[in-house]
């Protein structure tokens, strides 16, 4: 079995992030759902504005691929030009899963 790929961006928007930000953020979701080895991804906004979304893929190289689609890459170019203020992100391995109840595979 593969080991899953998991992205943590963490991210502030600018004061005033330009109105096409929600239009782009949403296009992407869709294009990065349809990329080969997409697993899940999830988006959460805390009190003090920082964002987070967990990417994940079924392997590293599927995060590869993704990470260096020309759309992609073009998004990720607006968003350090146009809409982020500031951004980490981490890609990490997942060594271990474990849900209840047990999910299927």
């Amino acid at each position: 079995m593969r080991t899953q790929s998991l992205t943590v961006f963490r991210s502030r928007l600018r004061d005033e992030p330009p109105d096409d930000f929600a239009a782009l953020a949403a296009e992407l979701e869709v294009r990065a759902r349809a990329f080969p080895g997409f697993v899940d991804f999830k988006e959460f906004t805390a009190a003090d504005g920082e964002r987070v979304a967990l990417v994940t893929f079924a392997s590293a190289e599927a995060e590869a691929a993704w990470r260096d689609d020309p759309q992609h890459q073009d998004a990720q170019q607006q968003g350090r030009d146009r809409f982020y203020s500031e951004y980490d992100i981490a890609v990490c391995s997942v060594v271990h899963r474990h849900a209840w109840p047990p999910r299927e595979a």
